[in-house]
């Protein structure tokens, strides 16, 4: 018996799926529902595909196949799960890679017509997964709720990219999974904490309290502004473990507060991690980390790209990182995991300042700065 609960969010291509799972992580976390959303597809979207200008999310989303060792890396995320989760699933998976699904608890359907529900009803059944709604997608037809028990049973509009679901069929489906997905927030925290091999855990919900940071719904707007005053709140050279939502900056600025003490960070699909140590020298052209450069006036960007669209922590050891011009601010970018940040940003802390991209903002925030030309917390215009 798991845990944790693990829904999957089933149906064919361009029906609305991943629209969907972020209405629906949004709406469940105003709610205080703890979860993680796995995309279950090499081409799996954060949440910057909805948040961020839909232009820079056609050049960020990258294709990808379902290579069988991806399909293994989902398999044991969805094994080793630390909270309940939503799984964003691709449209048309083999045999071979519907066994993620044997690793799910329930699924909610979504489909533009009867005959793509039928066939991910059979997928379902031969999965053994309880079917907690079958929702039809459509543009322009008008939302209307058909059925709330024992399925939920509706139709749903306005699934488009840069748009979030409303209505009343959205409103019952969030309903019902918060049924499903919910564990206090209370005994989550517990369990997990006392899984961390040190003593200081930093809750940045709790630390986003302290410092008054707005809240939408259940999740803090963290702002760069923040940045120096917290910095200053937290204790230097105690080993800390870092717990919560945050932006991918805000995680590495923090990453330079215990060295030498060792930093933990919380990762859903990982437990308790640490950054990995990430070398300075040009990454060979089979590595699993790749970076292209383009070099500023004061500083260099630096993106970084999985070639295989997802990344193991065990493979992780050895990575390398494009060696720093002497003088030169770096800013890293590309679409990484936060333990990954936080690996680089310690490996590039000899430069005069670095900072990191967040697509929704659309600047780099300054983590680090040993120097005048920023300060941390700054924003760095990429233009």
């Amino acid at each position: 018996m798991e845990l944790f609960p693990a829904i999957l969010i089933g149906g064919p291509p361009h029906s609305g799926k991943s629209v969907l799972t972020y209405s629906l992580t949004q709406a469940l976390r105003r709610r205080g529902v703890d979860h993680y959303v796995l995309r279950a597809a090499p081409d799996g979207e954060g949440d910057w595909a909805n948040e961020a200008a839909q232009k820079l999310v056609r050049t960020l989303r990258v294709k990808g196949d379902f290579e069988p060792a991806f399909v293994d890396h989902v398999c044991d995320s969805l094994a080793g799960r630390h909270l309940p989760l939503l799984v964003d699933a691709g449209g048309c998976p083999t045999p071979e890679q519907e066994r993620m699904f044997d690793y799910c608890t329930h699924a909610v359907l979504l489909a533009p017509d009867e005959p793509g529900l039928a066939g991910w009803r059979d997928i379902a059944g031969r999965h053994h997964l309880p079917v907690v709604a079958e929702l039809t997608s459509h543009l322009t037809e008008e939302s209307r709720l058909i059925e709330r028990r024992p399925m939920l049973r509706g139709v749903l509009t306005g699934l488009e990219r840069g748009a979030t679901a409303a209505g009343p069929v959205f409103e019952a489906l969030v309903e019902r999974l918060a049924e499903v997905l919910y564990y206090d927030p209370a005994e989550l925290c517990r369990i997990h904490n006392s899984l961390c091999p040190v003593e200081t855990i930093i809750d940045l919900d709790r630390l986003a309290r302290t410092f008054k940071v707005p809240f939408d719904g259940e999740r803090a707007v963290w702002e760069p502004r923040y940045l120096p005053d917290v910095l200053a709140y937290l204790p230097e050279r105690t080993p800390l473990g870092l717990y919560g939502r945050g932006p991918n900056w805000l995680y590495a600025a923090l990453a330079f507060c215990p060295p030498p003490e060792p930093l933990y960070q919380f990762d859903p699909r990982l437990g308790w991690v640490t950054p990995p140590s990430v070398q300075l020298g040009q990454p060979t052209p089979d590595a699993l980390l790749q970076a292209s450069v383009t070099r500023q006036k004061a500083h260099m960007q630096i993106e970084f790209y999985i070639p295989r669209t997802y990344l193991d922590y065990d493979q992780a050891l050895n990575l390398s990182a494009p060696t720093p011009e002497p003088g030169l601010g770096v800013v890293l970018s590309g679409k990484l995991p936060h333990w990954l940040y936080t690996g680089l940003a310690l490996a590039y802390r000899a430069a005069p300042w670095v900072a990191v991209y967040q697509p929704q903002l659309g600047c780099a925030v300054v983590a680090y700065s040993a120097g005048p030309a920023y300060a941390v917390g700054d924003c760095v215009s990429l233009e």
